[in-house]
């Protein structure tokens, strides 16, 4: 892999406030890759294709990650560094929007990871759920979104998706077949282990 292109990639899409995964989120993220030693990756949200590159250094030989985004531009950019680093034998990018791709999928995962829209992670931990190997680990980003998820904030604009990551919460936290942890690296991290 090629280190030096991933860190012009990290940088442009900061320059450019293209949301990708914080430094201190991927840090833990690489602690539950290299522990799960995931055959397959299920990404919801590629954006510019960083948090795809940079778990792919994680797989099993002859592994692949399949990662799901919806902006053509992304999608372009996207295909443009995953090359550029040298991963493009390991990374699948399902175009188009993740509602409508999930419920086409039908492989088997070890890790999920969420990064798209927040009003529907809900809906994306049931597909994740049915796609998840036992002992896998389903990763949701940005779970605690600015702190508004355990306060009582009630403001319209953000109200939907406030609610729908707060009932995402409640369910990896009460379903008796997830151990859920939640962090609060980057914008909250929830880590949820399927028993």
């Amino acid at each position: 892999m090629n280190k030096k292109e991933l860190e012009k990639i990290k940088q442009k899409a900061l320059e450019e406030h293209i949301p990708i995964i914080m430094d201190d989120t991927l840090e833990v993220v690489d602690k539950v890759l290299t522990e799960v030693k995931p055959k397959r990756i299920l990404e919801i949200g590629t954006a510019v294709g960083y948090s795809a590159i940079c778990f792919s250094e994680y797989l099993q030989e002859g592994g692949k990650i399949d990662t799901i985004e919806r902006e053509k531009d992304r999608i372009e950019e996207a295909k443009r560094n995953i090359e550029k680093v040298g991963v493009a034998d390991k990374i699948t990018i399902y175009e188009g929007d993740a509602v409508e791709i999930l419920p086409t999928l039908n492989n088997q995962y070890d890790v999920v990871f969420i990064d798209a829209a927040k009003g529907k992670y809900p809906f994306f931990l049931k597909e994740a759920l049915r796609m998840i190997n036992k002992n896998g680990m389903i990763l949701a980003d940005n779970i605690l979104y600015k702190g508004y998820v355990m306060s009582d904030y009630n403001k319209h604009k953000q109200r939907t998706a406030v609610r729908n990551l707060r009932e995402y919460v409640k369910e990896v936290t009460e379903n008796p077949n997830i151990e859920t942890e939640i962090l609060e690296v980057g914008d909250g991290l929830a880590i949820s282990k399927i028993l």
